[in-house]
């Protein structure tokens, strides 16, 4: 513990040095989705490979087919080994005019609340985020010239545009990604004194289905009530893709889907989490998912499916009395734990198509699909993460499930058969993808410090 206290003290008096590198860091307008950036995602590579080569990794940049990745290894023959995920780059600015100063000119700022925060493009996503590893292990190296485990980081530059040529890459390169388990940072605190361990992820499927009945758009005065209305047939489709209790239909549906231990559902019970604190803020009140349910346990454990927009018939200003001709939906599902997307398609196009009239036709659209991704809730790893960050935060850490889908932490699972643990330490105002990111002050420095405490309780359990 004594060699782990100096680790954070050096961590405290060094803060200032470490947001002097990170503000470096955020000054690269590392945007992947614009090609006129390529160059500064370039740059943002260049200048994290030079960080942790001058802090004792072998380093490499490496090339995608899109974007690089920074490789850096440091390993520690007889512990365990853990590979660290980022990404360097950053969401587009716009609109620019929202912005209360240059996005890539980060700054310091007081919150409402008084809160330190440091504002700025890339912030909190991820660039703030990767740093508080690397200063982490920056810590350690300083006080006492090792890590206490092995680390390999893996950071890329393209999760923005959909992680793009990242998990070809890693099958590829499989053979420079050995470790004991994944980390990441890129997810969310519970809320500001409350630290999170997310431990599962909801995959997606999704779907586009097409609708034609008449073989053009019709005069609803000559053929209405007579002639099939491709907006009728699919809104058919839509309502009976849910019974009166918020349950999905389609036959086989929860077929892979568990119930979370008592433990866990306890523990969430216990947040507080009420339909009125989670849905008042959007201007409602009355949970719309499986009836009985958590508000928790339906945005994290529970599938779930939603009309993503629709489409049909006459939709400008005043009136056109039409019969339309086709009518098209996009449909996405959220799924949980081991729920087959492939199983999925095949009884949703079935379902679809048990309730299309033999003289219309139907085409659904299958769009790519990746599965859920849950972790064991007595993974070593997990309970010594949760410890670590306990005696960091003075709270114990909540594990919780994600809404979203990150398709690369799948990847991970299914090319290293490696499972991750997702810590980070954002906030949900931290304001990611709009206008004045940002990252509070505090969140940074415990964040820094709580990564500290994670890589020592792994290095301490390997020496047991």
């Amino acid at each position: 513990m004594a060699a782990l206290d100096a680790i954070l003290n050096d961590i405290d008096r060094d803060l200032d040095g470490a947001l002097e590198r990170l503000f470096a860091f955020l000054r690269i307008e590392s945007i992947s989705t614009d090609p006129a950036y390529a160059g500064a995602c370039r740059e943002a590579a260049g200048w994290l490979a030079k960080d942790l080569t001058a802090l004792g990794f072998e380093t490499g940049v490496h090339e995608t087919s899109l974007y690089p990745v920074v490789l850096a290894h440091r390993p520690k023959p007889g512990t365990p080994h853990v590979l660290f995920y980022g990404h360097y780059d950053v969401q587009p600015v716009d609109p620019l005019e929202l912005w209360e100063t240059p996005p890539f000119e980060p700054r310091i700022a007081d919150g409402p609340d008084g809160q330190r925060r440091i504002v700025g493009r890339g912030a909190s996503d991820d660039k703030g985020q990767v740093m508080t590893f690397v200063e982490a292990c920056r810590a350690h190296i300083a006080m006492s010239g090792e890590l206490p485990c092995g680390v390999t980081i893996l950071v890329e530059g393209a999760e923005e545009n959909g992680s793009q040529g990242l998990p070809e890459w890693v099958a590829a390169n499989r053979d420079k990604l050995g470790c004991d388990v994944v980390l990441v940072c890129d997810t969310s605190m519970w809320d500001a004194q409350t630290p999170a361990i997310t431990t599962s992820l909801r995959g997606l499927c999704y779907f586009e289905v097409k609708v034609t009945c008449a073989d053009r758009d019709l005069h609803s005065g000559f053929f209405g009530g007579a002639a099939r209305n491709p907006i009728h047939v699919l809104s058919k489709i839509v309502a009976d893709l849910h019974d009166a209790d918020g349950r999905v239909t389609i036959p086989g549906f929860y077929e892979g889907v568990h119930e979370r231990p008592p433990e866990v559902l306890e523990q969430w019970r216990g947040l507080g989490l009420t339909p009125e604190k989670f849905l008042g803020p959007i201007g409602l009140k009355e949970p719309a998912g499986e009836r009985g349910r958590m508000p928790i346990e339906l945005i994290q454990s529970r599938p779930a499916c939603d009309v993503n927009g629709i489409i049909g018939g006459y939709t400008g200003e005043g009136t056109k009395t039409v019969i339309a001709s086709t009518a098209s939906a996009k449909i996405s599902f959220r799924l949980v734990d081991d729920q087959d997307p492939q199983a999925l398609a095949q009884s949703f196009e079935a379902f679809v198509r048990a309730r299309v009239p033999a003289d219309c036709t139907v085409e659904v659209i299958t769009y790519k699909g990746s599965r859920a991704v849950s972790l064991p809730f007595d993974m070593p790893e997990l309970a010594l993460a949760k410890r670590a960050l306990a005696e960091e935060w003075g709270a114990e850490a909540v594990t919780v499930g994600a809404g979203g889908s990150i398709p690369i932490v799948g990847d991970f699972k299914r090319i290293l058969d490696r499972n991750t643990l997702l810590i980070g330490f954002g906030l949900d105002d931290d304001r990611i993808h709009s206008p004045n990111e940002k990252y509070d002050l505090r969140s940074f420095h415990k964040g820094t410090r709580s990564w500290a405490r994670i890589l020592a309780a792994f290095g301490e359990a390997g020496r047991g």
